[in-house]
């Protein structure tokens, strides 16, 4: 699944606008994403956890000379730790819950009124002319 199939996935599922979820979805990365730069820890749980760890620099070797060895550096890096219920539901240890009946709508996403079109001023009407008879 791709970031467009989710945004469609979540739409259907809450009601809201694609653009809505859309801009959900990337408030929520950019959070995420901001906090693990600042070295911090972002825990969902049940989902699972989200945190920078260091990586010690390392000798390696070049791919396109294998007998060449290179030095890679030091680098800090993301890393997802899965929780218990994610764990268990991949594994089939256990269903997927259900939505909350709040989080579900059985309507379509709601589109913006449509204003009501202007109603035409009558053009004047001209009076036909009296003809005199001379």
């Amino acid at each position: 699944m791709n970031r467009a199939e989710l945004v469609d996935d979540i739409a259907k599922v809450t009601g809201q606008t694609k653009l809505n979820v859309q801009q959900t979805i990337g408030a929520l990365l950019h959070s995420i994403t901001g906090a693990l730069a600042k070295g911090e820890r972002v825990t969902l749980v049940g989902f699972g956890t989200f945190e920078r760890r260091q990586r010690k620099s390392r000798v390696g070797v070049n791919p396109q000379n294998p007998k060449q060895k290179i030095r890679i550096e030091a680098a800090r890096v993301p890393a997802f730790r899965a929780g218990q219920e994610l764990k268990d539901v991949v594994d089939g240890r256990s269903k997927l819950a259900g939505l909350p009946k709040s989080m579900t709508t059985s309507s379509k996403p709601k589109k913006a009124a449509k204003p009501a079109p202007a109603k035409k001023k009558a053009a004047p009407v001209k009076k036909a002319a009296k003809k005199r008879k001379r």
